[in-house]
């Protein structure tokens, strides 16, 4: 039918190999054909990853992985946006979409995540200067976006601290490199996503339709909000 110019793109002949969108008026032997592109809304979990959970679906050691706890897909697999190691624990997403996950993890969109870290000590000014203007690490130099007090008491003190990037152990190594261990550290917040304060450790829950569409920077398909209607 293209060969034989019977279908035409906004008024012009079409060709082989040519590609149309939503907004293109698309005729075939002149009638108007009613396109419908589907819009894909990818599923996404929020999970509150407990101490001693590994991010990844093969270990030589048999610990257990964050994975086991999720829900079966009947298509595709989990992604995990990003990593927790294995003494970390806190706000884990993934999605069942590979877009959406490199969206949500290339170190050019500088999503922004949030740590509460507790120390055995507290920082000084001049430690808090340093790991704001920058610090040498093995791989490069680090810099928290802001660091904030968070109170504590006898040797251990908390801070939450806000990291553009996520390169590993990298608020570990921070802390360490002006000489402070971390104790305890834990992720409250990815980009624009927070921790649910009732979301109990090791539990998980879905984003509605609207919240993922927001998050993957697509419309909301009126038919995936029914759909979700339905299933509830």
């Amino acid at each position: 039918m293209i060969g034989a110019g019977r279908i035409s793109v906004n008024g012009e002949i079409a060709t082989i190999g040519q590609k149309i969108g939503p907004l293109d008026r698309v005729r075939v032997n002149g009638k108007l054909v009613n396109l419908q592109f589907a819009i894909k809304v990818p599923r996404v979990l929020v999970y509150h990853k407990p101490d001693g959970e590994i991010v990844s679906r093969d270990d030589p050691e048999g610990r257990v992985s964050v994975f086991d706890r999720l829900p079966v897909l009947r298509r595709g697999r989990w992604i995990a946006v990003g990593r927790l190691d294995v003494n970390t624990s806190g706000l884990l997403l993934f999605t069942n979409d590979g877009e959406l996950a490199n969206r949500l993890m290339h170190p050019r969109y500088e999503l922004e995540r949030e740590y509460a870290a507790r120390l055995l000590g507290s920082l000084d000014e001049s430690q808090i200067e340093l790991l704001k203007n920058g610090i040498q690490l093995e791989d490069g130099i680090a810099r928290f976006n802001e660091i904030s007090d968070a109170g504590g008491e006898g040797v251990n003190h908390w801070y939450h601290v806000t990291i553009s990037e996520g390169r590993n152990r990298e608020v570990r190594r921070m802390f360490e490199a002006v000489g402070l261990t971390v104790s305890r550290l834990m992720r409250l917040r990815y980009g624009p996503v927070r921790l649910p304060a009732r979301l109990k450790r090791g539990m998980w829950q879905e984003m509605d339709v609207r919240e993922a569409c927001a998050l993957a920077g697509i419309p909301v398909p009126q038919s995936a909000i029914a759909r979700e209607r339905k299933s509830r």
